[in-house]
């Protein structure tokens, strides 16, 4: 399931690829922590490694081997929490969040002044990040969580073993 998850992560962001920092990798990602948690690591960790295999494993790369646990952390820590707006919020301010969040690993290769450079730089993809991020869970959070809730009552339908 988790290979399966992964690659819609790698699927979505190609289709998206071309709208600047527009992407469903952060929707799916708080989507897949919803409603499956012990699935989530496992994704993320075959989008990493299929992103790594896509575009080289560079500095960005390490990159995303913290950003994303980090949302679904996130996503973990108000699991309870069912409303639209607050998803679509959190989900726009993580996106804003993204290139300085992203700048910390330059903490650790270069200096502070190279990591705040890098953030800023890169601070306008950022609030398009965090308008698109908003966006999608704001029109897709409900119709998705709901098709995600019917799939994994069908996968628990078709795991039972037969009744004699």
């Amino acid at each position: 399931m988790a290979a399966l998850l992964g690659a819609l992560l790698v699927v979505g962001k190609q289709v998206m690829s071309g709208l600047p920092n527009i992407e469903p990798v952060s929707f799916l990602i708080v989507l897949y922590t919803l409603e499956f948690p012990r699935e989530t690591p496992g994704a993320i960790g075959v989008f990493l490694l299929l992103q790594g295999v896509l575009y080289g494993f560079g500095l960005w790369w390490a990159m995303y081997l913290y950003v994303w646990f980090l949302l679904m952390g996130l996503a973990w820590l108000f699991r309870r929490i069912d409303h639209t707006l607050f998803w679509a919020v959190l989900s726009g301010l993580y996106g804003l969040a993204f290139g300085g969040l992203c700048a910390l690993v330059y903490l650790a290769v270069r200096d502070y002044a190279f990591a705040f450079a890098w953030w800023m730089a890169g601070l306008y993809y950022d609030v398009g990040h965090g308008i698109g991020n908003f966006a999608v869970m704001l029109l897709l959070y409900r119709p998705m969580r709901r098709a995600l809730q019917a799939a994994k009552r069908q996968l628990r339908w078709a795991e039972q073993p037969p009744v004699r």
